[in-house]
């Protein structure tokens, strides 16, 4: 655990019922709104209900709905250059990780400085220029509380991860209303990956008392409300929860940081177009029992937050040996792949994957046990299935 530990929150975060309110008043004293999404969002009708306030404020805004799905840096950096010329002096960023983290990146990008490859690195190169709020319309990235943002990087066939704190939001909306009609597939997806940000950074290197209680709260709300939630579109409660669980999942990202099923998934999804959540959550039982031997006392401390009414395991063994079969149990239950070759992988693959995945060191470093090119070889070949 840390000896020295520090937390970035942001610096207003609004929740609960009707917290979409708020927006009137937050953008009361700009002048122009510059609003991110994408047409997923757009199409089913929950931009309108931030679009609704920003009109109630009487302000004039500026719509940008173009981004590809999980986009490479140039194609951030296309939002970044159509930003600059469009006089807005707030950004509201209403969408799930891609959308967030374009919007980070705009916020400190405005002038001409530099661009996001100068970035990729040295992260830290630029400041905030324009505050930014963050609406996450699923509850899964926790992109709303982190000051991280992801990009496809082609010519590497890999995503890279971009670490800012001046990317950390202005304002936070969390609303259920925006995830109310999730699909389902999107809903589990972004959940698991909640559930991978939590165990990450609860047994990662950087442990401390404040990722602990963030990440320690955070998979209690996911392990016992990540089904109903996905399963009921009338579930609100649970829906509320995760939404809640996210946010801490990120907070807890912050405070300490992902591992090695994150620096093995961003491979896939560099190079195969594989969803972020879907990566993850293939990877994320395999990585548990590689890590298993040396992170089962804070897998058991989950058991004993996490599993309610009458605890039938006694031992930090049987404690821990559950906890990976329950994670396996809710990705199987939610229906996600599991195996690469339903994205077409193929086996030839495998040495790249090695060597691509090897190369996320500010990931794997964060990994309580030493994960070598042969235990990377391994965790890939137990999702190859061929």
């Amino acid at each position: 655990m840390l000896t020295k530990y520090e937390m970035q929150i942001p610096k207003y975060t609004f929740a609960g019922e009707n917290a979409l309110a708020n927006i009137q008043t937050i953008v009361a004293d700009r002048k122009k709104i510059a609003v991110f999404t994408d047409q997923g969002v757009e199409g089913a009708g929950l931009l309108d209900l931030i679009l609704n306030q920003v009109k109630a404020a009487g302000k004039e805004f500026v719509l940008f709905d173009d981004l590809a799905r999980e986009p490479s840096y140039g194609q951030v950096q296309e939002q970044v250059d159509k930003f600059k010329g469009c006089g807005a002096d707030f950004i509201i960023a209403v969408g799930g990780g891609s959308v967030m983290d374009a919007s980070k990146l705009v916020s400190i990008l405005a002038t001409d400085q530099y661009k996001v490859k100068d970035l990729l690195d040295n992260p830290r190169l630029a400041k905030k220029v324009i505050p930014s709020m963050m609406i996450p319309t699923t509850a899964g990235t926790g992109s709303e509380v982190t000051f991280n943002a992801i990009v496809a990087v082609p010519e590497k066939s890999v995503k890279i991860g971009i670490v800012n704190p001046e990317m950390m939001a202005d304002y936070v909306i969390l609303d259920a209303e925006m995830i109310k009609n999730l699909p389902r597939k999107i809903a589990a997806a972004t959940g698991v990956d909640a559930l991978c940000h939590a165990v990450e950074c609860y047994t990662c290197k950087k442990v401390n008392p404040f990722s602990d209680t963030f990440a320690l709260e955070a998979a209690d709300l996911i392990l016992n409300n990540i089904e109903k939630a996905c399963d009921d579109p009338n579930a609100m409660d649970a829906k509320r929860a995760m939404q809640i669980a996210a946010f801490y999942a990120g907070e807890a990202i912050v405070c300490s940081g992902t591992t090695v099923v994150h620096g093995l998934s961003y491979p896939l999804g560099g190079k195969y177009h594989i969803a972020h959540g879907v990566s993850n959550a293939m990877l994320l039982v395999p990585c548990m029992k590689f890590n298993e031997s040396d992170i089962k006392d804070r897998l058991a401390a989950i058991y004993d937050r996490a599993v309610k009414g009458q605890k039938t395991c006694t031992t930090v063994d049987a404690k821990s040996s559950y906890m990976v079969q329950w994670m396996g149990e809710i990705v199987k239950h939610l229906d996600i792949p599991t195996s690469l070759k339903e994205f077409n992988v193929p086996k030839e693959d495998l040495d790249w994957l090695v060597s691509a995945g090897m190369e996320q060191q500010r990931l794997l470093s964060n990994n309580v046990k030493l994960v070598t090119p042969e235990a990377a070889r391994e965790i890939y070949l137990s999702v190859m299935d061929y």
